[in-house]
């Protein structure tokens, strides 16, 4: 019954905003709402009103409104190699939201409810929390001298944190990953300085259980600066505690430090993303010496017919190279991004060395196809595979076979208006010489279908 209600009213919604004229130029709608600046619409009649709707005369109160609504079906042929059977789920949420701004105080709150159909095991955090408080915190904002800002958060919010390699939003699934505490947050020219100090939101399946985790905890300090000629660097310090922590079978409680250098930047045709990561600390009387190297180049032509993009990402993340050592090597992705070999892939970035080409074109009327093609072998034969969250899914069972498997995958997207989307995925993954010697080895088949409406 209450998914019915949820869908009469997200249907709804879209009918009478769709039928909205929308507003020349609107702000690039993003994954963190509330990063947006809708001041341009104010004073705009209609529905396009409310993303701007002055409280007050002197206009130093402002409410901004909004809706993100997003159907998403995944389908699975030989999941985990043919080790689970067939399956396919319809992901299902609504998130609406407002941003109430008076001065330096700002409130922003924005509920959810989240569900998932179809799913033959078990539900995960990923895929389900009934209706539930997806962010609610608090701003103080206060300028500084030259220009520039601190702001002091405390609440429920998303963090995304620079690539989204350690810290993501988890947009790609149907559950966002939110986080309880304080941010303290500092820009000025060309610096800006994020310090926080948080757990990570426990979601429950039920309607508001969604609950602090009392065992994970998240500290950090994230610097970001402008170098000029079109290139930045992040400088950061993460650290991860966990009092129940697994790995390789044993349980204990984790202390991980990671200290990070990413650089990127864009300089004519040419843009890159090149991130350094390196990992201390302790496991279950073990000490930690893990490491991972990302990178992502790419070339544009936008001269060319179809404007190609070629990009290619190349992965190293280390692994646990002998479990009698002392020393645990399996890097620790924390919390990144849901979709982080693609749109669809089973494999996650521990233990792993990653080539992926791609080429992206812009097809005309705002539709883009991107083919790809990615493969995958084992950092160190010690040590097996993971999935994305981080748990082990094939045991590396004494097998000297580096080479997991090959993927390929295409995807469509079209934009057809700037609040409503639709994307399309198919991949295909076929196994190694390391998945044929250590258990099922059939060929996955991946597809995805999307809608996507944000107001």
């Amino acid at each position: 019954m209450r998914l019915r209600l949820v869908l009469r009213a997200a249907i709804g919604s879209v009918a009478l905003l769709a039928a909205t004229p929308a507003h020349a130029e609107p702000p690039q709608r993003t994954n963190l709402r509330y990063d947006e600046d809708w001041s341009a619409n104010a004073g705009t009649p209609g529905i396009e009103g409310l993303k701007y709707l002055k409280l007050d005369d002197a206009g130093t109160a402002h409410a901004t409104f909004g809706l993100e609504l997003r159907a998403r079906y995944e389908g699975f042929d030989n999941p985990l190699w043919g080790g689970d059977p067939d399956t396919g789920y319809l992901w299902l949420r609504a998130m609406p939201y407002v941003d109430l701004q008076a001065g330096p105080v700002r409130a922003f709150v924005q509920p959810m409810a989240g569900y998932v159909r179809g799913l033959s095991g078990r539900k995960g955090p990923a895929d389900e929390t009934g209706v539930d408080l997806l962010q609610g915190f608090a701003d103080l904002r206060l300028a500084l001298p030259g220009e520039g800002s601190i702001t002091v958060r405390g609440g429920r919010g998303l963090i995304g944190l620079g690539s989204e390699r350690l810290v993501g939003l988890r947009y790609g699934p149907n559950i966002p990953q939110a986080f309880d505490g304080v941010r303290v947050i500092a820009s000025r020219g060309r610096f800006r300085l994020d310090a926080f100090h948080v757990r990570p939101v426990q979601v429950g399946l039920g309607d508001f259980d969604d609950r602090t985790s009392d065992t994970r905890r998240l500290d950090g300090v994230y610097a970001t600066a402008a170098l000029g000629g079109g290139a930045s660097a992040d400088l950061y310090w993460l650290g991860y505690r966990n009092h129940a922590a697994r790995f390789g079978g044993a349980t204990g409680a984790e202390a991980r430090d990671t200290f990070g250098l990413r650089l990127f930047g864009k300089r004519g045709r040419l843009s890159w993303n090149w991130e350094t990561m390196i990992q201390r600390g302790s496991f279950a009387g073990k000490r930690i010496r893990a490491w991972s190297q990302a990178t992502e180049t790419a070339l544009s032509f936008p001269h060319l017919r179809f404007q190609p993009r070629l990009r290619l990402r190349a992965n190293v993340a280390s692994g646990d190279r002998d479990p009698q050592d002392g020393t645990l090597g399996t890097f620790n992705a924390l919390y990144p991004k849901g979709r982080y070999f693609g749109e669809l892939t089973p494999i996650g970035p521990r233990n792993i060395i990653n080539l992926h080409p791609s080429i992206d074109v812009n097809l005309g009327r705002t539709i883009s196809l991107e083919l790809s093609g990615a493969a995958f072998w084992r950092e160190t034969t010690g040590d097996g595979v993971y999935d994305i969250p981080g748990q082990l899914i094939r045991a590396s069972s004494g097998s000297k076979a580096r080479h997991i498997g090959n993927q390929v995958e295409v995807v469509a997207s079209w934009q057809v208006s700037p609040m409503l989307s639709c994307s399309a995925s198919l991949s295909l993954f076929a196994p190694g010489a390391f998945l044929r010697d250590t258990g099922p080895s059939r060929t996955i088949g991946m597809v995805g279908l999307e809608t996507a409406f944000k107001f």
